[in-house]
């Protein structure tokens, strides 16, 4: 045997855990969360700490193991809950991300439209006195209409005027972070906080220190609700005509034109459904996780959705389990940084080289499919 098919050969076996087509949108993701574990645990290593140790004490910080001791009338349920919380705009906001992929559109304005919808629900509904029963519900409807029309203009200005959606959504940030900045500093000013005033509790998407066995827990009543709308999300892509069409304009727009889909209009929708659920990001953050605005801030929500949505493959399902990940990896980082004097730093190095080793799953993809074709070629002129 060559020097290179045994090469080709040799290659061919270690790629063997991302070898078969059909399990790929699983087994990568798996492989690049643990190549980035790996060299986390390297970067530790070389810090002089333990790469066990300080993973454990991340997963501890998550409420995903028991700490040691805990404060008075918290416990890991506790802890797991607010995991919960935190998590839920995160969903919702990869979802964004995910939608606006299958259309071909790349929505980096989640930021400002959360913002945007938070913003409008805080005045509309948050400082109204309305009934929990009534405020609730509002507050998510004008959450998912307001984001639906900050995005539903971007792909109108995309189909229109042929104004890249990149463009349009960075510009759209600002505007929002600086507007919406400008009145809460001018009208809704807490003096104390130096953010909007807070909400009412009635209008407020998490309840907060509710006692129950000796414990106090902030449930997340958006939680449940993000679970459903990725069902959902994943059940419109895949078996309506709505979800098709769309897919086929992320495709490829001059086929789908030729077979008589509206590309424009699909273009729009698709940006209507992921400003919407950019929306939802937004009232389940400003008006639950928490309950005020500061002011010229556009959350890291909106960006690290990129990273999550490409973890799990713009799948809605894997968007739920990469949230999970993600979500541990943030909230366990300040407790890490105590437990294992590591410095929360290393959390954002490992969610950056998932981004990394997950933007890198069409080349894997390539160059396994490459592999196997030298592979048969190989059988082939031994046979």
């Amino acid at each position: 045997m060559s020097k290179d098919k045994k090469k080709t050969s040799l290659s061919y076996r270690l790629f063997w855990p991302i070898r078969n087509e059909k399990w790929q949108p699983i087994t990568i993701p798996v492989v690049s969360i643990l190549v980035s574990f790996i060299v986390a645990a390297i970067v530790i290593l070389l810090l002089g700490k333990n790469p066990i140790q300080a993973f454990y004490n991340l997963f501890q910080g998550a409420g995903i193991f028991p700490k040691a001791t805990y404060a008075g009338y918290k416990s890991l349920l506790t802890d797991f809950l607010s995991l919960l919380d935190a998590m839920t705009p995160l969903v919702f906001a990869s979802l964004a991300v995910a939608v606006a992929l299958r259309a071909g559109l790349f929505n980096i304005g989640v930021s400002g439209q959360m913002l945007f919808s938070g913003f409008l629900a805080t005045i509309i509904v948050g400082y109204s006195g309305l009934d929990a029963i009534i405020a609730k519900p509002l507050v998510l409807l004008i959450g998912m209409v307001a984001g639906g029309l900050m995005g539903g203009l971007v792909g109108w200005l995309k189909y229109k005027f042929n104004i890249h959606e990149v463009v349009t959504t960075i510009m759209l940030n600002y505007i929002a972070q600086y507007v919406i900045s400008f009145f809460i500093h001018m009208y809704y000013i807490d003096p104390v906080s130096r953010q909007s005033k807070y909400i009412t509790e009635a209008a407020r998407l998490t309840l907060v220190n509710v006692e129950f066995a000796n414990l106090k827990m902030d449930i997340p009543l958006g939680f449940i609700l993000a679970i459903v709308v990725a069902i959902f999300i994943k059940f419109l892509l895949d078996k309506t005509v709505v979800g098709l069409e769309i897919k086929a304009v992320g495709s490829n727009r001059d086929a789908a034109k030729y077979t008589g889909i509206k590309v424009g209009s699909n273009m729009v929708l698709a940006m209507i459904i992921s400003g919407g659920l950019a929306g939802l990001a937004g009232v389940t953050y400003y008006l639950g996780d928490f309950a005020s605005i500061q002011p010229k801030v556009l959350t890291s929500i909106g960006f690290d959705s990129i990273a999550v949505a490409l973890l799990g493959n713009s799948h809605p399902i894997g968007i739920i389990f990469s949230s999970f990940l993600v979500s541990i990896i943030d909230q366990g980082s300040t407790y890490m940084s105590s437990q294992a004097g590591i410095r929360q730093e290393i959390a954002s190095v490992i969610i950056g080289l998932i981004l990394l080793f997950s933007a890198c799953g069409a080349y894997v993809k390539h160059k396994v499919s490459r592999l196997k074709e030298k592979e048969v070629d190989r059988k082939d002129s031994e046979s």
